[in-house]
């Protein structure tokens, strides 16, 4: 009943990492309340820590596998012209990665530990909720840049500016960089594409550290340790690989606004959890 239990939280943990990693929500949010309520059994607090590592692996491998084809500058089916594009779109999304990379370096864990508080992550929640509903009630008719390919390295570099932010918990990675994307005057297709090529080189530097880090350690699992690994990271590719699809599907027809409005829900949901002392 134990095994079972603890594989149902794996599978629990990677539909909330698949759902909220893509989505403008805040996993660490999501992630907070669930682990409030799915306390996986982890005395050393090591075993989570890689287990959120590979399930964010499993997402960033779900956008490899959709994009597969327009992030291969190598494709033979591509045109010299082509190949170009794809290297400058690589380009830009690694001047994107810039900021972030070296403030997160830097700074990481005393933000993590400092800010890291159910009362920050709510706030975080509302606020850019806020922003998300303001924004797409004064947007602009028409998007000055309506593809990867027309958007500058200034532009990229902004964007990575915008992603700083989401070093504060609660904020959103994909939140932040869609955010400042459209405020840069991005389509909603691009900004929310350029936000998942983002992630790429972000997640995967930041899990290639944390892994090694955990190698020097010498770590080593239970066999049911290793099944709830790989069970969460297939479960959040695959539903990784649903929710990009959804949400590229949904923003030609419908704005952010939505998102804004979950977003405050939950914040609020999270301050009135944490005043009760149920989050803390």
């Amino acid at each position: 009943a134990v095994t079972m239990l603890e594989i149902l939280k794996a599978i629990a943990q990677g539909i909330v990492q698949g759902i909220t990693e893509w989505l403008p929500i805040s996993s660490t949010g999501h992630m907070l309340l669930l682990d409030q309520f799915l306390k996986m059994d982890d005395p050393s607090g090591n075993f989570f820590n890689v287990f959120k590592v590979l399930v964010q692996l499993g997402s960033i491998l779900a956008v490899l596998v959709l994009y597969f084809h327009r992030l291969n500058p190598f494709s033979p089916k591509k045109s010299q012209t082509e190949k170009r594009q794809t290297f400058s779109l690589w380009g830009k999304v690694l001047v994107a990665s810039i900021p972030a990379a070296i403030i997160g370096l830097l700074f990481e864990e005393v933000i993590d530990n400092a800010l890291s508080t159910p009362v920050v992550i709510a706030i975080a929640l509302i606020v850019y909720g806020v922003l998300f509903i303001v924004m797409e009630n004064n947007r602009a008719r028409k998007p000055r840049v309506a593809s990867i390919e027309q958007m500058s390295y200034r532009t990229a570099l902004f964007i990575g500016v915008f992603q700083m932010l989401a070093l504060i918990p609660g904020t959103s990675r994909s939140g932040s960089t869609i955010l400042g994307a459209t405020l840069l005057g991005t389509s909603r297709k691009v900004a929310a594409e350029f936000s998942f090529f983002m992630a790429i080189p972000v997640m995967a530097g930041a899990s290639a550290l944390k892994l090694v880090k955990l190698i020097v350690k010498g770590i080593s699992f239970s066999g049911l340790q290793w099944a709830m690994l790989i069970i969460g990271m297939v479960v959040a590719f695959v539903v990784s690989l649903i929710v990009i699809r959804f949400l590229m599907n949904y923003i030609k027809k419908h704005d952010f606004k939505v998102f804004g409005y979950y977003r405050i829900a939950l914040g609020a949901l999270v301050l009135v959890l944490a005043a009760c002392g149920v989050v803390g």
